[in-house]
């Protein structure tokens, strides 16, 4: 697999970035579509309303979060394996919306494409 970056879609986009994947299932608040410069939306990768309410950005929760995130991406296979094809191309940016630059579900997701790229 090759490299998967992240970043807030808030930030400006660059050329290093490659392809722009939004990775999360609402819109970010006050972004127009035509600033955020994505290549793609992939709502259906974003963890369930649910855990994204249970877990309410709570670093305490963050172990948990991630497995049970870990629990929803397994029912997806598709979701990871697009992705995973995506990033032998060439640089995937992850792009979301929160704040918390450590604990958001795009770090989830790539270290779950990491892990399953080095079984």
């Amino acid at each position: 697999m090759g490299e998967v970056r992240l970043k807030r879609v808030y930030d400006d986009a660059e050329p290093a970035d490659g392809e722009r994947i939004l990775v999360e299932r609402m819109w970010p608040r006050g972004m127009r579509k035509e600033d955020a410069r994505l290549d793609l939306w992939l709502k259906e990768v974003a963890p369930s309303p649910e855990l994204r309410n249970w877990f309410g950005h709570d670093p305490e929760k963050w172990p948990e979060f991630k497995r049970r995130y870990r629990d929803e991406l397994s029912q997806r296979p598709d979701l990871l394996e697009d992705l995973r094809q995506r990033a032998r191309s060439g640089p995937v940016t992850l792009l979301y919306a929160a704040r918390d630059r450590e604990h958001n579900s795009a770090v989830a997701l790539r270290e779950t494409l990491e892990e399953a790229n080095s079984r």
